[in-house]
């Protein structure tokens, strides 16, 4: 699960934040739970996917959207 965690907000930083972000916050908190040994990636994973929320919201309050993207 921790290295899930990992994968999917690694992921969800350039693509499907809204999907991925909770994905990733929520395999890491699983993690975490279960006392994995990869408690590193399981923290990685949850920062990654609140950096990944973090960074869709602060671009769509940018742009004036309910989405995002890298164009004017």
């Amino acid at each position: 699960m921790a290295v899930w965690s990992f994968l999917t907000g690694l992921t969800g930083l350039l693509v499907f934040n809204v999907v991925l972000g909770p994905c990733a916050l929520a395999l890491g908190t699983g993690a975490l739970v279960r006392n994995t040994r990869r408690r590193f990636r399981a923290w990685l994973g949850i920062a990654l996917g609140a950096a990944g929320l973090l960074l869709f919201v602060g671009l769509s309050w940018a742009q004036h959207t309910p989405s995002w993207s890298l164009e004017d």
